[in-house]
């Protein structure tokens, strides 16, 4: 079955999940689209199992709660910023829920993580203003970046290279063998007006990438040239929240929550909206993810929702 505007249009919430207390920070899928792993204010981490549509495990951060969770290339290890006492990344085992090793450097929280797409590398900025570069292998920093303001990040599919947007303004590439040389391009944008840029992340073809704000407009920019190629407006954001804007798989189509519980979806070709999702919720949903390998996507509030798409007998 391949994802299209009719298949989209078909989406519904299969599954709604009441594990958590409070507002779920973040999740991610497993490479092969088998698990789900969530973090929460409540400081609690969930593992999903997506086949059977049922919760696996739960496991706790309760000292250095959890914000940004992301999975390593092992389905049983993750890594995670934290969002009290210290600004430390950790290295976690959810099968014997141990930790592996600490990343520590961070002054303040950690605004962006993300995971190397081919090896145990992995980055994560601050409101420190700073950008570390990281091995799971090794508890030194292996890079660091001082930047003018709150940085986001991403590495391209290839994990060849690494964006940093910077000031909620430019986009600045990195080869991440000479990344200490600078950047070999810097694309500027317009800075935005009434937000910030929250997050970053490349189509898995690698030819655009996705800005999410605090605001309601998310932007699509050409990874090559740099030049801006839609802005999508048209959702709610009424508290100037961080909502996590995410690619299909198959790079055509951009997601992202609201404050009045949808999903909206848009075009990265023609930059048209293709259809609004109701989300089950009256209340802000902030992180939207398709699955990697399945005809699935999820969504979060303070509960976990997943979607397929409701097919015509």
């Amino acid at each position: 079955m391949k994802l299209s505007e009719s298949v989209l249009q078909k989406f519904r919430v299969a599954k709604i999940f009441k594990e958590n207390t409070d507002k779920i920070n973040a999740l991610d899928f497993s490479e092969d689209g088998t698990t789900l792993i969530s973090s929460s204010d409540d400081d609690s981490i969930q593992i999903y199992d997506v086949f059977k549509g049922v919760p696996a495990k739960s496991l706790f951060s309760k000292k250095y709660g959890v914000d940004i969770i992301r999975y390593t290339h092992q389905s049983n290890a993750v890594i995670y910023s934290s969002n009290k006492v210290d600004d430390t990344l950790r290295y976690l085992s959810v099968h014997d829920n141990k930790y592996i090793r600490y990343f520590s450097g961070h002054s303040k929280k950690v605004v962006t993580l993300c995971m190397s797409p081919v090896d145990d590398t992995f980055l994560s900025g601050s409101l420190d203003k700073t950008i570390r570069l990281w091995d799971l292998r090794s508890t030194n920093c292996q890079g660091l970046m001082n930047l003018p303001g709150r940085p986001v990040a991403a590495f391209d599919p290839e994990g060849l290279i690494f964006a940093a947007g910077i000031n909620s303004e430019m986009v600045k590439l990195y080869d991440l063998r000479s990344f200490d040389k600078g950047p070999f391009s810097t694309f500027r944008m317009q800075q935005e007006k009434n937000c910030d840029w929250t997050g970053m992340k490349f189509s898995n073809d690698g030819k655009y990438i996705i800005v999410s704000t605090s605001g309601s407009v998310i932007r699509l920019v050409d990874a090559f040239q740099g030049n801006l190629l839609h802005s999508y407006t048209g959702f709610a954001n009424s508290r100037n929240v961080a909502l996590e804007a995410s690619f299909s798989p198959d790079g055509l189509y951009v997601f992202s929550g609201s404050s009045d519980g949808k999903v909206h979806v848009w075009s990265t070709e023609s930059g048209n909206k293709v259809c609004t999702l109701e989300g089950r919720t009256s209340t802000t949903i902030y992180n939207v993810q398709f699955n990697p390998k399945l005809m699935m996507f999820a969504s979060t509030c303070s509960q976990m929702s997943f979607w397929i798409p409701e097919l015509d007998e």
